[in-house]
């Protein structure tokens, strides 16, 4: 499962923060950028907002200024997407291994998961541990090795059409939940409004019709 957007929505603590930074430092940004960033990999977004927002930073520096804000921001609130956290504690206890797959860093990632029970995901992929984030398929793909099984058998559940490249990419069948920003359809992927009512069985029979449409993966 995704994280920003999916499980959190979180994005627009993400907007507000790259908000603040542009008026930190004498640069300029809009909505429409902000909206460009979402499921990107963080060095890359910090590649991005330096070279559209206008300010002499490193891209890793700006990285962790972003994460100051947020994790500010979360630590005071976990704003959770409706049905998510009903659906997680679902798989828990009929004992289906779950993973979280964000390209944020751990250390905004942390007081989210301890907001839920302790082994909530038995496997957690973060920005900061991969070479290469989505829409590569890395991701993906190292959380299927850590539960241990092939990517076919997993479904991730993502909200932007970043994150389902990188799942359809390591050959993982995607529910996509859109939200801030449009997914596209295409092979590999099903489509819901929302997580709430979403139970173990129906994801099950979404897996397998996401699985049935799926190309080779790249």
């Amino acid at each position: 499962m995704d994280m920003d957007g999916t499980l959190v929505d979180t994005e627009p603590y993400w907007i507000a923060t790259e908000f603040e930074l542009a008026e930190r430092h004498g640069g300029t940004w809009s909505q429409e950028h902000a909206l460009n960033l979402v499921g990107n990999d963080l060095l890359e977004s910090g590649r991005y907002i330096r070279e559209h927002m206008g300010i002499d930073l490193e891209p890793a520096e700006i990285v962790e200024e972003l994460l100051d804000g947020v994790v500010a921001r979360v630590e005071h609130e976990v704003p959770w997407r409706p049905g998510a956290r009903e659906l997680l504690l679902e798989l828990s206890e009929a004992g289906v291994p779950c993973a979280l797959v964000t390209m944020s860093y751990r250390r905004f990632v942390d007081p989210v998961l301890r907001r839920l029970p302790r082994d909530t995901f038995a496997a957690v992929v973060t920005g900061d541990v991969v070479t290469q984030g989505k829409p590569h398929p890395e991701p993906y793909r190292r959380a299927a090795a850590d539960l241990g099984v092939a990517p076919g058998e997993c479904l991730a559940i993502e909200d932007s059409n970043t994150g389902a490249r990188s799942a359809v990419a390591a050959g993982c069948p995607v529910l996509c939940v859109p939200h801030h920003v449009p997914v596209l359809a295409g092979p590999g992927r099903v489509f819901a409004d929302s997580l709430v009512d979403i139970g173990l069985e129906t994801l099950r029979e979404l897996r397998v019709s996401a699985r049935d449409g799926m190309r080779p993966p790249e």
